[in-house]
């Protein structure tokens, strides 16, 4: 497969990547754009913690309840009893077993809900300190046994390079679907390591996405960066029962093991995007992904709605 030379030459692009050579660079935008106060959803000590550290593990959030209603509903997304849109499957390489289902809100109204939640789209607006629209959702499910492991990565990185995201102003908010402990692959992530863009070497394949989502091999760090982050930072995984929340920054570098136990792992995944952090063209690739990667166009802001899911 042939590489495609950046077609975007932006002098004023302050993350270029997909380069001839890795490098280093400092990150030039905010973590939380928002001043504390106290009606803000989080309490102070955890706005600072999530700037310092680049994510936030939140407990205790959901009610049994709730959390029993998306698991339900999660099955019955990867089982077939719903008509999923065309292409929005991913399986896991090498079989047929469901990776991810993408376009999650548009295919469930509880989904839908749990998106536009306080406990979710609140919070990142506060973080964000602006309006948000979801540039990207999914359903990952992680098999007993055979589940794959995700390489080390930052989101940005690809969002910037493939998907024209200008600046690191968006959250990814992943709740959990079952319960994560250290043995069934769950995410790990470098503390403070979303101070640092690594601008990663090599050129974008075209239709990357199509291996990428599979197993991402362009655009992630070199293993002497990453031993270097690791040295620096430490690694942290995200472990609790399901219905904890994980939020963290677009640039927190981070990836997962492959799950040998038999026991399963899933989440919600929802990445929100600052309303004025809209898409322009890609910034490393000759052409934008699809849509349920990344949405483009004129995004709809999400309607924060308080209360219970069910």
């Amino acid at each position: 497969m042939s590489a495609i030379k950046n077609p975007v030459e932006r002098t004023s692009d302050p993350y270029p990547s997909r380069l001839h050579e890795e490098k280093w660079l400092p990150r030039e935008d905010k973590v939380v754009w928002s001043q504390w106060r106290p009606d803000a959803p989080l309490t102070a000590q955890q706005a600072d913690q999530f700037d310092r550290d680049g994510f936030l593990i939140l407990k205790d959030l959901f009610t049994e309840d709730e959390v029993n209603a998306l698991v339900t509903e999660s099955a019955a997304l990867r089982g077939g009893e719903r008509d999923l849109i065309d292409g929005s499957v991913v399986t896991e390489p090498g079989s047929d077993e469901v990776r991810t289902i993408f376009k999650l809100p548009e295919q469930s109204p509880l989904f839908m809900r749990l998106a536009s939640d306080r406990r979710l789209a609140g919070i990142v607006s506060f973080l964000l300190g602006d309006d948000v629209y979801i540039h990207q959702s999914r359903l990952n499910y992680k098999p007993g046994f055979t589940g794959k492991e995700f390489y080390w990565h930052s989101d940005f990185e690809t969002w910037h390079a493939e998907d024209g995201m200008p600046r690191m102003r968006a959250i990814s908010a992943s709740l959990l679907l079952t319960d994560n402990d250290g043995n069934n692959g769950p995410l790990m992530l470098m503390p403070g390591s979303h101070k640092t863009f690594i601008a990663c070497a090599g050129e974008t394949p075209e239709d990357n996405h199509k291996t990428s989502l599979k197993k991402q091999e362009v655009g992630v760090p070199s293993h002497e960066a990453l031993t270097k982050l690791a040295s620096d930072h430490g690694i942290t995984t995200a472990t609790g029962k399901a219905g904890t929340l994980v939020l963290f920054d677009c640039n927190t570098m981070h990836g997962s093991n492959g799950n040998i136990t038999p026991f399963p792992r899933s989440n919600a995944f929802f990445v929100f995007n600052a309303m004025s952090n809209q898409l322009t063209e890609p910034f490393g690739a000759s052409k934008p992904r699809p849509d349920f990667l990344a949405e483009r166009g004129e995004p709809t802001p999400v309607k924060v709605e308080t209360g219970r899911l069910v």
